[in-house]
């Protein structure tokens, strides 16, 4: 299990609150109608967040198995490096994406 509960429940309410000011502040939950372009913001956070959040997870495991690896065979530094490199162009192309989608 990555999370306990008790952290998990703190995610929640911490994502909860982010969600509902994002929206605030796009006007979705305002007074006034929004404008065309008001999922942009929500798109953008969206793509950062969720390749944010899949990038770290499968960081957590690949690392911890790329040390495990490199600890009992030094020669395998390479290729772990490489998976690693990999996992971390994952939260950047969600990045690149975010940034097209704002603009």
């Amino acid at each position: 299990m990555l999370l306990n509960k008790k952290t998990a429940k703190f995610a929640v309410i911490i994502f909860s609150i982010t969600g509902a000011l994002m929206l605030m502040s796009t006007g979705v939950l305002a007074q006034d109608a929004p404008s065309d372009d008001y999922l942009k913001p929500i798109a953008a956070a969206l793509a950062v967040g969720v390749t944010g959040a899949a990038a770290a997870i499968s960081m957590a495991i690949a690392g911890s198995a790329a040390i495990g690896a490199i600890v009992e065979n030094p020669d395998l530094f390479g290729k772990a490096f490489l998976f690693i490199v990999l996992i971390e162009a994952v939260a950047i192309y969600g990045l690149l994406v975010a940034i097209l989608i704002v603009f």
